[in-house]
C-alpha cells in the first residue's frame, strides 16, 4: 500500500507536471483534517511522509501532566512513562497513530484536497505559461459562442474574445480555427483569464512581424499604426538599411505579403505609409493618395491645417472622413483639411477682419498677417509679448490692438464695416 501511494504520487506528478512536494503536502493536510474531524479540532498532530518507503506517519502530541483535564491534548505522567521511560513532566510526547484508523473520512478528505491542489497547481502552470505571452498572436479553435464573447480553446486552457475586441461583421462558428492577439492575462480564483483581441492595432503590427522577415529581423520598423477594424488601416514603416525599401518589403512580391494579412483580416484595406520624422511630411504621406498643396502647422496645439486642390478634397478626407481620421491618428496631430478655394476665402475674410480692428489699416494689417496673425480673433486671443515678438510693434501699440480686437469680438457684429483706411492710418500715427 505504501509503495502504491508512492507510485501514484510519482505518476500524478509526472503526468500533470505538478511538483511532488505539493501532492505530499496535500496528503498531509488531508490526513490532518481527517484526524481533527474524528478526534476534535484541538488535536495536535504532525504528519510526515517517507519518500523511500511511501509511508505516511502520524504522531499525536500530548503534554505530560500529573492530572489529565483535557484528554485530547494531555497524557498522565504514569502512562507517559510506559511509552517513554525518559519523559518528564511538562514534556510534549509524540504518540504514533494508525493512519488507517481514519478510514473513509481520511480517504475522502485526501481525495478532495488532492484534487483541489491539482487544480490550483494546473491553474498556476497555465498562468505561468501564458503570462509572458501577452502581446503575441495565438491560434485556437472556437469552442462555443457565449453572451460574454467567443470562448476559444487553446489546448491547455480557454480564452475569451469579448464583443468589444471582435471585428464588426466577422462571424465565427464552433470548431473554426481563429487567430488573435493576447491582450491580457489575468489571475483569477477560477483560473487564469486570457483576453484576446482582433481589433487592437498591435494585432496588425504582429501580423506584419510574422509575415515580413525584414521586420522580425529588425531591418524594417513599424513606427505607427491606426485601424478602423474591418474597414481600413494605415501602418507607417521605416528602414534601417538604405538598400531596403520598407514599403516594398511589407507589400512583398506581387503584393503577396500584404494580401496574406488582408486575407487574415477578412478584407480590411491596408495603406502602408513611409514614416518621416517631420510631422508635415509624415502627414503628407499619410494622406495619400491625395496630393497636398501646403501645410500650416501649430506646434503648440499639435494641429495642422492641410490645404489641397479642390478636386483632391474628397480624396483627402475619404469616405465619411475615414482617410483624414486615420492619418490624424497615425501622425498624432490634429489634421484639418481644407480646399484651396476655401482656404483663400478664409484668408481673405481673416485679413478683412484685421482691417476691421479699430486703429488698423493696411500697413498694420500686413504686419500682423506676416507675423502669423490671420484674423482679428487670433489678435484678441494673443498677449502683448507674442504680438511684439511677431510684429515689432511698441508695447503701447500692441496692448492697444489687443484691447481693440477684444472689444470688437465682444460687440461688433461679424461683417460690420471698419474705419476707412485713411482714418485708420491717421490713428496709427497718433498712437505710435
Amino acid at each position: 500500500m505504501n509503495i502504491e501511494l508512492r507510485r501514484i504520487i510519482d505518476q500524478v506528478s509526472r503526468d500533470k507536471g505538478i511538483d511532488k512536494e505539493l501532492l505530499v503536502g496535500a496528503i498531509k493536510d488531508a490526513i490532518r483534517s481527517a484526524a481533527k474531524k474524528k478526534y476534535g479540532p484541538r488535536l495536535e498532530i504532525e504528519v510526515s511522509y517517507r519518500d523511500d518507503t511511501g509511508e505516511i506517519e502520524v504522531f499525536q502530541f500530548k503534554d505530560v501532566v500529573t492530572e489529565v483535564t483535557e484528554p485530547a491534548r494531555e497524557i498522565a505522567y504514569a502512562e507517559a512513562k510506559k511509552l517513554d521511560p525518559e519523559c518528564e513532566l511538562g514534556d510534549s510526547l509524540g504518540i504514533k497513530m494508525d493512519a488507517a484508523a481514519f478510514g473513509r473520512i481520511a480517504a475522502q478528505s485526501a481525495k478532495q484536497v488532492i484534487m483541489q491542489r491539482m487544480k490550483d497547481a494546473e491553474r498556476d502552470l497555465v498562468f505561468d505559461d501564458f503570462k509572458d505571452r501577452k502581446g503575441e498572436i495565438i491560434n485556437g479553435i472556437v469552442q462555443r459562442l457565449d453572451p460574454e464573447g467567443i470562448i476559444v480553446n487553446l489546448g491547455r486552457t480557454e480564452a475569451l474574445l469579448p464583443p468589444s475586441e471582435q471585428v464588426p461583421r466577422e462571424m465565427y462558428h464552433k470548431g473554426e480555427r481563429i487567430r488573435a492577439y493576447v491582450l491580457e492575462v489575468k489571475r483569477q480564483t477560477r483560473g487564469p483569464q486570457i483576453i484576446l483581441s482582433r481589433t487592437h492595432p498591435q494585432f496588425l503590427v504582429s501580423l506584419f512581424e510574422a509575415e515580413v522577415p525584414e521586420i522580425s529581423e529588425g531591418i524594417v520598423q513599424v513606427l505607427a499604426c491606426a485601424r478602423e477594424p474591418g474597414s481600413r488601416a494605415k501602418i507607417a514603416v521605416a528602414s534601417r538599411d538604405t538598400d531596403v525599401d520598407p514599403v516594398g518589403a511589407c507589400v512583398g512580391m506581387k503584393g503577396a505579403r500584404v494580401q496574406n494579412i488582408v486575407q487574415e483580416l477578412r478584407g480590411e484595406k491596408i495603406d502602408i505609409i513611409p514614416w518621416h520624422p517631420d510631422p508635415a511630411k509624415f502627414a503628407t504621406n499619410a494622406l495619400q493618395p491625395a496630393q497636398v498643396s501646403r501645410i500650416i502647422m501649430n506646434k503648440d496645439s499639435q494641429s495642422m491645417e492641410v490645404i489641397v486642390a479642390d478636386d483632391q478634397l474628397s480624396l483627402a478626407i475619404g469616405k465619411r472622413g475615414q482617410n483624414v481620421r486615420l492619418a490624424s491618428r497615425l501622425v498624432g496631430w490634429k489634421i484639418d483639411v481644407k480646399s484651396e478655394s476655401k482656404y483663400s476665402k478664409s484668408l481673405k475674410e481673416g485679413y478683412l477682419s484685421l482691417l476691421r480692428i479699430p486703429g488698423v489699416g493696411e500697413i498694420t494689417a500686413n504686419l500682423l498677417h506676416e507675423g502669423g496673425f490671420t484674423s482679428a480673433k487670433e489678435v484678441a486671443e494673443s498677449n502683448v509679448e507674442e504680438l511684439i515678438q511677431a510684429t515689432g510693434l511698441t508695447e503701447k501699440k500692441a496692448s492697444s490692438l489687443i484691447a481693440a480686437a477684444q472689444e470688437m469680438a465682444r460687440g461688433v457684429p461679424e461683417g460690420a464695416p471698419g474705419p476707412s483706411e485713411t482714418t485708420a492710418e491717421v490713428q496709427e500715427g497718433q498712437e505710435g
